[in-house]
């Protein structure tokens, strides 16, 4: 989706092109990928000569909210500070992350 979003339109050989060489995806592997996000309704594709090129239907932001959402409900009984506490206990943020969480935090007050 990161190359969907970036590119705004892709075949499937241009987002195997763009992926990270480690680990290495398969064309199929992407292909069948991008047909689930199909299903899903987050991808469309149109023909484009022999080509089927693809574009996101939904914007990166409503994905994002929609994934924390999902994480939030499934995995932290609907508690953001659950989540945040996970993160802050298993992930190692140095002085600056933890700065800019304090600033975010701030601000929201």
């Amino acid at each position: 989706m990161n190359v969907l979003w970036t590119k705004q339109t892709a075949t499937v050989g241009d987002i195997v092109e763009a992926l990270p060489a480690e680990p290495a995806l398969a064309y199929s592997t992407v292909l069948t990928t991008l047909r689930i996000l199909e299903t899903k309704g987050v991808v469309r594709h149109r023909k484009q000569g022999r080509a089927f090129v693809y574009e996101p239907v939904v914007a990166r932001e409503a994905a994002v909210t929609g994934a924390v959402r999902h994480l939030l409900t499934r995995f932290f009984d609907g508690s953001p500070e659950l989540l945040v506490a996970s993160l802050l206990k298993n992930e190692k943020l140095g002085s600056k992350e933890l700065a800019q969480l304090k600033r975010l935090i701030a601000d929201y007050e």
